[in-house]
């Protein structure tokens, strides 16, 4: 597997923080973990499982395992937030029939704080994967992703969208976190372009398209190889990330193909292409239809298609 090292700091959190804030709104219960304490267990749950794991059978499981431990703090951050906005939605009865009685009080009081603390709580969950997820790419030169939802980066990574989300977010802008918030810069490219040439070619592209359109968004499938690279771009440079996956178990093999009609369907600024490694000694290489295919469906539509290509010898 290529490994492509980007950063010497997996987390960098910062001092005057929401997590700060909401610790000091929290009355009861003692004072929450530090950030740095929280992004220090992040990574050291994550080192401690490749160290452990490495070099033995487990090894071939590495990407489960490693995924699986990320997606329970993903999963733990979605089921304390959802606890939150019940604790909200009492708090909105609550104040409308409020009678200004004692018991009225304290149960409106109880409310805000079951609130604030599940708030708390799901920040925390997040600096936690936060910093497995980034721990993750350095050590093994994978990205996670969550397959359903919104991962909502509390610091380093990009916001993670449904493309049906994002879809409706343009037609309506009533979306909020779903609405892409800028225009959309839609990315296809072959599994096997995986290599150092092929990371510094689409980081060109990718980087060219951040200087015309600074508040962008990146759209793309989420698949292995280049795409994987794409996202852990994303990631580094702060910009929101559409993922339209293919839906295999709906439509078989039309999947990939059904996903760019997801992309077109965002009218994306333009669509980028790699359809093959620009690696020279990867010859012989028949090129990705489904990148084919996106750049096709683009200048069907009357997008703007820019394919990737070598740098001219």
């Amino acid at each position: 597997m290529t490994r492509f090292n980007t950063s010497s700091s997996a987390f960098t959190p910062t001092s005057d923080s929401a997590l700060g804030n909401l610790s000091a709104s929290i009355e009861e219960g003692g004072p929450l973990p530090t950030e740095d304490a929280l992004a220090q267990l992040g990574r050291a749950l994550m080192t401690e499982l490749l160290d452990v794991i490495s070099d033995t059978a487990l090894e071939d499981f590495q990407t489960i395992l490693g995924e699986a431990l990320i997606g329970a703090f993903h999963s733990a951050a979605g089921r304390i937030e959802r606890d939150a906005d019940r604790a909200r939605d009492t708090m909105r009865s609550l104040d409308r029939d409020f009678d200004g009685s004692e018991a009225a009080d304290v149960e409106l009081q109880d409310a805000t704080a079951k609130a604030r603390a599940g708030d708390a709580a799901t920040q925390a969950c997040e600096l936690i994967r936060d910093a497995a997820s980034q721990t993750w790419t350095v050590a093994t030169g994978e990205v996670w992703t969550a397959w359903r939802g919104t991962r909502r980066g509390t610091h380093l990574t990009a916001a993670q969208l449904e493309a049906k989300q994002a879809i409706r977010a343009i037609r309506n802008r009533k979306s909020g976190e779903a609405d892409p918030g800028g225009p959309v810069i839609a990315f296809r490219g072959a599994p096997t372009a995986d290599t150092p040439e092929d990371a510094g070619r689409i980081f060109d592209a990718l980087n060219w398209a951040k200087q015309e359109w600074p508040d962008m968004a990146l759209a793309t499938t989420g698949a292995k190889g280049s795409e994987k690279l794409a996202i852990k771009w994303a990631q580094q440079k702060g910009v929101k990330l559409i993922l339209a996956r293919a839906d295999f178990d709906t439509h078989g093999k039309a999947a990939p193909f059904r996903a760019n009609d997801e992309l077109i369907a965002l009218e994306p600024e333009v669509c980028l292409t790699l359809v093959h490694s620009v690696d020279r000694a990867r010859a012989d290489q028949r090129p990705f239809g489904p990148a084919l295919n996106l750049g096709q469906k683009a200048m069907e539509s009357g997008l703007r298609h820019v394919p990737i290509r070598a740098r001219a010898a």
